[in-house]
């Protein structure tokens, strides 16, 4: 043909087929090779796992540029949907590309224009031949332009007639409907149809045919290369049928025998492992039964322990056995029943420990029962235990204190239970001894609950330690398992090597006793290894390879308990060394709140019974009994739980304020209605009081034991003597004295009260130095008792009475300081204070008396004359009222006090005397008058010395001169 001259040669690869074929899809009609379901499905490798390819990609670019969360879009097309942290920065030029300019181009045009001129004057000499081109496009248009003409049905990929929208929309069946008198007219129509489709017909075969002419050569050259493949395939087959005998000779002489031993030996091995898988079923077949043995004797953790190790076995060595697939949901439901057996044993068991009778010697009952359940709990992570044991504490707290009630209450015939019904008015009814006993008995048995507590909690923070160190030691047996691990690895690596056949290892092939010595060692190997091949359908699976390992882990994790209990530690149920601890801190914290416990039922206890103002109305000996009886349960409990609660002592602390203002108050009432009703005269001192100072030794104060028979014998005495002494005191005196040692002993039984004694008595002691100033110095004692004057001796007697107090201050500061603490020494400045306050008063006393001799001198000696008889009137009335004086306090002061009292009188008299001489112009010149004065001073001086205890008074009477000028 004509055409075959101007055709294309053979067509190379698919640059022809442009014109020919339409481009297919592969992703259409390759269908991916799909695999049978697997019955025990394998996890994947490592290299399937790691593997990236495109279906990996989730975002495409365009979402990933286009930012929603940008309130404003930029102007510039390329740049608004990059986000908002782009920024438009100018792009700096590279240091390493220079920058080009037309110069360089130059030398170029110079050598290239020489050349376009050439080839443009080619151009125009010879026309370019495109009459190939030019044919093949016209050709390549007509059958263009013929195709179109038939319908683009007909070139739908999906053209089929059995579809009845198609083949009406080809074959309408108008051109087929003969009826209505309208046959010529439809036959008509048919033919014209069917001469449309045979013209449809010819168009496309002209165009086959013409694009087959197209490709003649190539038709041709395959067919005259068909024979020559033919030969090349016979060869082949020949020598493929030559090398398969030669193969068949030698596997039949060579290896036929020997992979049959090696076949026979996997199989025996094949049939060992499943025996043994037999066996494990059967074993983890009667796990149900055992475990229900277990819960039936309380073995809560060996029960615990079955499920976990069947539980790993059915998910390693079992998985994908299907009469196994609801053995697992099972053991969890009964792992969960277990869970709140243990909450209900454990919440029986310290009913039980708890509420045993106290008389029970046994501090801890059923160790190894607690032991395990305490371990069954850890085990599952069940670590509110310690809430239920706390509550059942505060229980058994109240339980104690009502059940001591009820037998007090029944032992006292005189409280009538029928008539009192509440038990709190019953325990209101006792008196202070039975009261304090009931207490007591409470505290005791607080006591012996508290031993009990404190027991129980050791064993269980014995249990907590054990399983905390039980971890560490595990953490670092595995970190050296894991270093020889890693040295043991990297010689198998290098001696160890496989082949290959069939999918097995070979060294599958030798005997199990063989392998035993590195099956251990190399089953992680071999498991995570992503290069391992997947096993046959003639071999177990692997996880059975890790039931050595497995069984040895739990064998490693497992020892001895505190309660002679083993356990089993699960790598998915083990606590952390943090919880451990916080448990083993929540333990001891318990240990405190039982402590706490018993104060708060104390305090209830006390709060009770001081409704009625009960405690408040106990003496001074019952209320020091009860503080005692208080702060010996309070260092009991703290010497039992190692921390001081506060509640009992914040009550025996508020009991103590109150009863120190009562125990003030009536003291100060007492004291003032005695210093109201003293009449300020000397008091004969009782033997009894005697022995109370004598009791004061070495500034030691405590109050003496009473003495019967001996006091009664001996007289009173009518001077007090300390410390060699004498104090002549009024009886007010005497009981302050006394009453001033309550208030010391009372610091002594009760040292938590001695800041606030320190403060009553320093008030009371206030208040004996004021009410006593106003008494007798204040001349208050004329309306309240009814005295017709305040004399010398009432002055002389309530000084004395105040030095004996003040010679009592030190002692007291120095008992106090004894008891207070380093920070309170401040308070003692009290003492300080009282101790000026008292020394100005005993001041103002002696100037009172001075003050009382004065007024008479200068009564008397305003009148004095200067003439017989000597000696004169005026000289006699003030030796008289001098020797009044003396008599009056010699008696009740100390001789030095009585020469320094008189000391300053004379000192007054001569100088009213000096003054009334000078009034008189007598002076010394050894006149008359001169000499009737020294006369009447002579007088005056003899009797002065004349009196008792004032011989050697220096009285200097030539004071009373004037000096000459």
């Amino acid at each position: 043909m004509a055409s075959s001259h101007s055709s294309s040669p053979v067509p190379q690869g698919s640059s022809s087929d442009v014109f020919f074929k339409k481009e297919v899809d592969p992703t259409k009609h390759i269908r991916p090779v799909q695999s049978l379901p697997d019955v025990c499905p394998k996890e994947p490798t490592v290299t399937d796992q790691h593997r990236w390819t495109i279906y990996h990609s989730k975002v495409n670019l365009p979402a990933a540029l286009n930012d929603p969360r940008l309130a404003k879009r930029e102007s510039d097309f390329f740049t608004k949907t990059w986000g908002l942290d782009f920024v438009d920065t100018e792009v700096i030029p590279s240091f390493y590309l220079p920058q080009i300019s037309k110069e360089h181009f130059t030398v170029y045009q110079q050598e290239i224009s020489q050349r376009e001129k050439i080839h443009e004057r080619c151009k125009n000499i010879c026309p370019p031949k495109d009459t190939f081109d030019r044919t093949l496009l016209h050709t390549h248009d007509k059958s263009r332009t013929d195709l179109e003409q038939v319908p683009k049905i007909f070139m739908k990929p999906d053209f089929a007639l059995d579809d009845s929208l198609t083949f009406n929309s080809v074959l309408p069946w108008s051109h087929f409907n003969t009826a209505g008198g309208k046959g010529n007219r439809d036959a008509a129509s048919s033919k014209l149809l069917q001469e449309k489709l045979s013209h449809y017909l010819d168009i496309v075969e002209v165009n086959i045919a013409h694009q087959i002419s197209l490709r003649s050569e190539a038709f041709f050259h395959a067919m005259t290369s068909q024979h020559e493949l033919q030969d090349y395939l016979k060869k082949t087959s020949q020598a493929v049928k030559m090398l398969r005998d030669k193969i068949a000779q030698i596997d039949k002489v060579m290896c036929e025998g020997s992979l049959h031993i090696l076949r026979l030996a996997l199989t025996r091995n094949n049939c060992v492992k499943v025996y043994n898988k037999l066996k494990l079923m059967a074993t983890v077949h009667q796990t149900q039964p055992t475990v229900q043995v277990l819960l039936s004797t309380s073995e809560f953790v060996g029960a615990l322990d079955l499920i976990a190790t069947t539980q790993e076995v059915l998910q390693q060595e079992l998985q994908g056995i299907h009469s196994f697939r609801h053995l697992g949901s099972q053991l969890c439901e009964l792992e969960k029943l277990i869970d709140k057996m243990m909450i209900a044993e454990f919440s029986t068991y310290s009913h039980s420990d708890l509420n045993r009778p106290l008389e029970d010697d046994c501090q801890i009952l059923e160790e190894e029962r607690l032991v395990s359940l305490v371990f069954g709990l850890l085990k599952q992570r069940k670590l509110n235990f310690l809430e239920i044991y706390s509550e059942e504490m505060i229980i058994t707290a109240k339980n104690i204190i009502k059940q001591c009630v009820i037998n007090k209450v029944s032992q006292i015939e005189e409280i009538d239970t029928d008539v009192v019904v509440k038990l709190a008015d019953q325990m209101r009814m006792l008196n202070f001894p039975q009261w304090f006993d009931l207490l007591k008995d409470i505290f005791s048995k607080f006591t012996i609950f508290l031993q009990r507590v404190k027991a129980t909690l050791n064993i269980i923070h014995s249990v907590v330690l054990s399983v905390l160190d039980k971890n560490r030691r595990t953490r670092e047996l595995e970190e050296i398992s894991q270093q020889k691990n890693a040295t043991k690895d990297n010689s198998l690596d290098t001696e160890v090597a496989y082949l290959i056949h069939e999918g097995m290892f070979i060294s599958d092939a030798f005997n199990e006793s063989e392998l035993t010595p590195i099956a251990i060692d190399t089953t992680s190997q071999r498991n995570a290894s992503p290069n391992s091949e997947p096993c046959s359908s003639d071999s177990v699976s692997e996880p059975e390879c890790t039931t050595d390992s497995s069984s040895s882990k739990e064998q490693t994790s497992s020892s001895a308990t505190p309660g002679g209990v083993d356990i089993m530690v699960n790598e998915d149920m083990k606590l952390t060394d943090l919880e451990l601890e916080k448990l083993a801190n929540n333990i001891q914290e318990l240990l405190y709140s039982a402590s706490d416990i018993c104060h708060d039922r104390a305090v209830k206890f006390l709060m009770s019974r001081a409704k009625d103002g009960f405690l408040e109305k106990l003496n001074s000996t019952e209320f020091i009994t009860l503080s005692r009886l208080m702060e010996t349960f309070i260092l009991d409990t703290e010497h039992i739980c190692g921390r001081k609660s506060m509640s009992l002592l914040g009550a025996l602390q508020s009991q103590a304020n109150k009863f120190v203002n009562r125990f003030h108050e009536e003291r100060k009432t007492k004291l003032s209605l005695l210093l109201d009703n003293e009449r300020w005269k000397q008091a004969d001192v009782p033997a009894e009081f005697q022995d109370l100072v004598d009791s004061i030794s070495d500034g030691k104060i405590a109050l003496p034991e009473k003495k019967s028979g001996a006091t009664e014998e001996r007289k009173p005495a009518e001077v007090l003597i300390v410390e060699g002494q004498q104090y002549a005191v009024v009886g007010t005196v005497l009981l302050l004295i006394r009453i001033i040692l309550e208030y010391c002993q009372c610091v002594d039984n009760i040292p938590s009260v001695t800041t606030d004694m320190l403060t009553r008595l320093s008030d009371l002691l206030k208040y004996f130095n004021s009410r006593s100033c106003q008494l007798v110095l204040g001349a208050g004692a004329l309306q309240v008792v009814g005295l017709k004057t305040i004399t010398t001796k009432n002055l002389a007697l309530s000084s004395r009475c105040l030095q004996l107090i003040v010679h009592y201050i030190p002692v007291i500061r120095a008992h106090f300081e004894a008891r207070l603490q380093p920070k309170q020494y401040s308070m003692l400045r009290h003492f300080d204070h009282i101790t000026k306050d008292y020394h100005d008063h005993i001041a103002e006393i002696s100037a009172k008396l001075v003050a009382i001799m004065d007024s008479l001198f200068d009564k008397l000696l305003s009148k004095y004359e200067v003439k017989a008889p000597v000696p004169s009137a005026c000289f006699r009335n003030i030796c008289k009222q001098m020797a009044k004086m003396h008599e009056a306090i010699f008696d009740l002061l100390p001789e030095e006090q009585t020469q320094m009292l008189f000391l300053r009188i004379n000192a007054s008299y001569k100088l009213h005397l000096k003054k009334q001489l000078s009034h008189l112009n007598v002076i010394n010149d050894g006149g008359p008058q001169n000499g009737l004065v020294t006369a009447d001073v002579a007088f005056y001086t003899g009797n002065l010395q004349a009196l008792k205890g004032l011989k050697d008074l220096d009285l200097n009477m030539s004071e009373i001169w004037e000096q000459k000028r």
